[in-house]
């Protein structure tokens, strides 16, 4: 379901605006700032101090502040979210932590950065909200922001376990092989990415790199 209702910034994917519920959601789920869900993320996208990463469906902006302590105060941290309350609540984080991370309105499909801007770009359970053409051209534009040698960390969910069976009842639906899916959608842009096996089968984590 598409909702442009909000804001300026047009996506045909699905929007959020209850961003202080979906906080919460989170944090119930276990994906909450400290999970280890978002640190293994973080430590597949490699981040070292000096680097630019760009979190790409931000939201709240939790991991987009792991990453910036990540990078620390040489390096950048970005935050992109459709959703004009996602970008509030996510602004008000980072001064409230006194973390140094930038946030603002943008899509996947249309990433408002130049060419090989970024070390990393991440994307943390958004993908699925996203109809396969806007997935295409999202992957196809964080091809040309990274730079080269820089990857591309993806975690979502994977259509299995518990989870995805409490979510199903909403309406979510993803095709049996989603995460071979994804990874096909990945390369196409001549990234190489490489499916990482977790122990929570809830989650599919693709990981790949910008020759």
């Amino acid at each position: 379901m598409s909702d442009t209702s909000h804001g300026h910034t047009r996506t045909r994917g699905s929007v959020i605006h209850w961003a202080h519920g979906y906080d919460l959601l989170t944090r119930l789920i276990g994906v909450g700032p400290r999970s280890t869900t978002r640190r293994a993320l973080l430590d597949h996208a490699a981040l070292a101090p000096g680097h630019a990463v760009l979190d790409v469906g931000c939201g709240p902006g939790a991991l987009t502040l792991l990453a910036a302590e990540r990078v620390g105060s040489t390096g950048e941290a970005h935050g992109l979210d459709p959703s004009p309350e996602m970008i509030r609540l996510a602004t008000e984080k980072a001064a409230k932590a006194s973390v140094a991370a930038a946030f603002r309105e943008g899509v996947i499909e249309s990433l408002p950065f130049p060419d090989a801007s970024f070390d990393a770009v991440l994307s943390s359970l958004m993908l699925h909200h996203l109809p396969d053409d806007v997935k295409r051209a999202g992957f196809a534009e964080v091809a040309r922001v990274l730079k080269p040698g820089g990857r591309f960390v993806a975690l979502d969910l994977s259509g299995k376990g518990w989870m995805w069976r409490i979510l199903s009842i909403v309406g979510h639906r993803l095709p049996e092989r989603y995460g071979d899916e994804l990874s096909a959608m990945v390369a196409a842009t001549g990234l190489a990415p490489q499916p990482v096996d977790t122990e929570k089968k809830q989650y599919v984590t693709i990981v790949a790199r910008k020759p």
